[in-house]
């Protein structure tokens, strides 16, 4: 899911479609305690998992938030405070409710270190009217302490640092090691660490659906063919890539107009494949930036220590080619900071290196992690610095760097990676274009989705006449808000009927580019 604006609307009621009996602590576990028994175990301290935890404390349950990494909040936290609407009116219960908190937040003087409040000025979709209780924009700091105030009011318990032990699962069907399983439903889940968590309804909020994979749920990771549901935008999307394109004539071989040097870095010899045809290729990531202009709060774009310059040839071919857009999109935040996202034919999104993110081990995951880092570093130094940059491009993006005061690490990068899509469950109601475009409405509504069918490019190949070119960005909309049907977020129930899945949901790809 992308955060609580886009994907959350209908978090809050997810509980409430599970049965279950009816002074938390924020901790790091040492040495494995002994199991508690808790009436929802939730995986993964996302938005998701956060907006779950609060409604089953509201309705009296008890509650534990599993969370792998340091910090929870996931993307809303992580540099993601752009929100992608669609429609306002679709947002509800505790997104809503996490939206009206941002804007008491920055009503007070205090929240405004970097700049005066009348100086900020959003527009577009998050624009905030004046009349408005809820604001669409915000800082990650400002997302996260609002998620701390959720988690202090409603005494939920967040472990920190415990990742669930996968061991035994590679693939959909495979039951891990740390899952455990009687009668078709989960009785316990287990930690790297040995710590032991049992519960009586499961919820996995993980961008990646780890936990579904680990309790033998099925899942898909791709694109499926359009033959598979009857779709007409899924699978290989050649004739839609038209977005986030290369200017024609863009040379793909090392040396230009020559095979045999090999193709540029990030170049498929493979693809693109059949149109509509299926693939195991997943959505590019990216990191979304957090920057600042402000001299004393930045830090300036630093050359990688292992900068390799082949990997930028087709940002510089593409300038001399006449592209002239900004290769980013500099959405603006509070106090002078920004919401950095991908844009143009070669920009933050690392094209084609994420493919085997979803079912990865975490050292494996770790290592992307800082693959993609060294890439979004370089391509920034790069804009800042090259001399092939067009002046008016290295100039602005010179003005900007990191912040000092967002995210842990000193030179102001975030550790959360911008996960568009992994793992998709397959559930017993696959939500699809169908869904989308009103010609089938799910009979067991939970909420609403209101977003494009949305995909960032997947693969950048080498066509026929030796040129790069970029496949499967796709942004259809035109339609108006539709319902998300309550058995796309459980699993076949012969497999597991006691787990919630409202993030890695059961979808097609395309139709997840509009739910996520």
């Amino acid at each position: 899911m992308r955060h609580v604006g886009r994907t959350g609307v209908w978090l809050g009621f997810i509980v409430t479609l599970s049965a279950f009996a009816g002074g938390g602590q924020v901790a790091t576990l040492g040495a494995a305690e002994p199991a508690r028994q808790y009436d929802v175990v939730i995986y993964g301290g996302t938005s998701a998992g956060i907006a779950a935890a609060v409604q089953v404390k509201r309705m009296g349950g008890s509650v534990v938030v599993i969370e792998p990494s340091r910090r929870i909040g996931g993307l809303t936290t992580g540099g993601l405070g752009q929100t992608d609407i669609g429609n306002k009116a679709a947002i509800g219960g505790i997104s809503r409710e996490f939206y009206q908190r941002v804007r008491r937040y920055y009503d007070r003087p205090e929240a405004w270190r970097w700049q005066q409040r009348e100086q900020y000025r959003d527009s577009g979709q998050t624009r905030t009217g004046d009349t408005e209780a809820a604001m669409w924009t915000f800082e990650p700091s400002a997302a996260l302490a609002i998620m701390q105030d959720f988690v202090r009011e409603y005494e939920i318990p967040v472990v920190y640092e415990q990742r669930l032990d996968r061991t035994g699962n590679t693939k959909s069907g495979q039951v891990a090691d740390g899952a455990s399983l009687a009668n078709g439903r989960l009785q316990s889940i287990t930690m790297e660490s040995g710590q032991v968590y049992r519960g009586r309804v499961f919820i996995d909020a993980t961008y990646e659906g780890d936990l579904l994979a680990a309790a033998g749920v099925a899942y898909t990771v791709g694109r499926e063919a359009n033959s598979v549901y009857d779709e007409t935008l899924n699978g290989v999307q050649t004739r839609n890539a038209r977005h986030h394109q290369l200017l024609p004539g863009v040379d793909a071989y090392v040396k230009p107009g020559d095979p045999r040097s090999g193709l540029l870095p990030g170049i498929d010899p493979t693809g693109p494949g059949e149109e509509g045809a299926g693939d195991h290729r997943v959505q590019a990531y990216c990191f979304r930036m957090c920057l600042t202009d402000h001299p004393e709060n930045r830090i300036p774009f630093a050359k990688p220590a292992d900068y390799n310059p082949l990997v930028f040839e087709l940002l510089l071919r593409n300038f001399e080619a006449g592209e002239r857009g900004m290769p980013w999109i500099n959405s603006s935040m509070p106090n002078r900071k920004t919401d950095t996202n991908n844009r143009t034919g070669f920009s933050t999104d690392f094209i084609g290196q994420n493919y085997t993110w979803p079912e990865a081990s975490y050292a494996q995951r770790d290592a992307m992690i800082e693959q993609h880092r060294t890439y979004q570093q370089g391509l920034m130094w790069t804009l800042a610095n090259h001399p092939r940059v067009p002046d008016n491009i290295r100039n602005e993006v010179a003005r900007w760097g990191t912040c000092r005061d967002e995210f842990e690490r000193e030179d102001g990068w975030q550790q959360q990676l911008y996960i568009r899509e992994a793992r998709r469950m397959i559930g017993p109601y696959v939500m699809t274009q169908h869904n989308c475009q009103g010609r089938v409405t799910a009979e067991h509504p939970i909420g609403m989705a209101a977003y494009t069918m949305d995909s960032h490019n997947v693969q950048r190949y080498v066509d026929a006449n030796g040129h790069a070119r970029n496949e499967g960005d796709v942004q259809i909309g035109g339609f108006p808000p539709y319902p998300i049907d309550y058995a796309s977020i459980t699993p076949q129930q012969n497999e597991c009927d006691n787990l919630l899945v409202p993030v890695c949901l059961s979808a097609s790809h395309i139709a997840f580019g509009s739910i996520r």
